[in-house]
């Protein structure tokens, strides 16, 4: 992981959840989404996978575990967090409360067939491992449970001076990566086609970045991390990268 992703995954995941915390309740999930989904891409999502009460759900790379909340709070889901930064395990727990627990998603501490269903979102793109990331996700779901996933897909080539460390999938590249991790597709939505985001929501994750840049923006760490997330959103605003919904389902290995 280069510098610049260790400091948004984990320093800046920790100020975030100081941020929030001062701010009060209402900004705690907006806070911890920033970057990993909106309301309209975990709404499509909790749908398509059918996430309700009681369900157990694995969110691995949770970061500061906003999106796990979402789903709580909207439909009594029970989530537990995975996420390899401690800064990132620290904030969520600060946050919500939840279950987490400080690893690799490429080797997740959890039993086989342990979860209803889990999701894996913005993760992806962080690692050159990225079949063991869903190979791990097949393991711990049982069978007939879904898979969510946020993946950005890129339609051209990517520098490596762009954004260094990261591994984009190509929209081909993706489906090979799926089905070679013993996965199917059930359901796939480009994140252009979702609604827009709701603006009392934007407004909160404003007020959380200014807080940040207020408090933190003289820190590298701040520098670096907001660098790598307008190169993300530079390549996104020009096409070269799509945000991408899936939902996954087991599938026969064949290769």
């Amino acid at each position: 992981m280069t510098e610049a992703m260790e400091a948004e995954f984990d320093t800046v995941a920790a100020w975030t959840a100081q941020v929030a915390a001062k701010l009060g309740p209402d900004y705690h999930v907006p806070a911890g989404c920033r970057g990993s989904g909106s309301p309209a891409a975990l709404d499509w999502l909790i749908d398509r996978m059918g996430l309700g009460p009681g369900v157990r759900l694995l969110d691995s790379g949770a970061g500061v575990g906003g999106p796990a909340a979402y789903a709580a709070q909207s439909h009594s889901v029970l989530p537990v967090l995975v996420d390899p930064e401690i800064g990132a395990c620290c904030a969520a727990k600060k946050l919500f409360g939840f279950p987490v627990a400080c690893a690799d998603g490429s080797a997740l501490p959890v039993p086989d067939q342990s979860f209803d269903a889990a999701w894996l979102l913005g993760v992806l793109c962080t690692t050159a491992n990225q079949r063991a990331l869903l190979e791990e996700l097949r393991r711990t779901v049982c069978t007939g449970g879904r898979i969510g996933v946020l993946a950005f897909v890129a339609h051209r080539e990517i520098a490596r001076d762009e954004l260094a460390g990261n591994h984009f999938p190509t929209s081909d590249g993706l489906l090979e990566l799926v089905e070679r991790s013993g996965l199917k597709v059930e359901d796939w939505k480009g994140t252009s086609a979702l609604p827009p985001i709701p603006e009392t929501w934007s407004r909160r994750v404003e007020t959380v970045e200014k807080a940040l840049g207020d408090r933190y923006g003289h820190q590298e760490a701040w520098r670096l991390a907001e660098r790598q997330s307008s190169a993300i959103a530079n390549l996104l605003d020009d096409g070269a990268l799509t945000g991408e919904l899936l939902v996954l389902r087991h599938a026969l290995r064949t290769l």
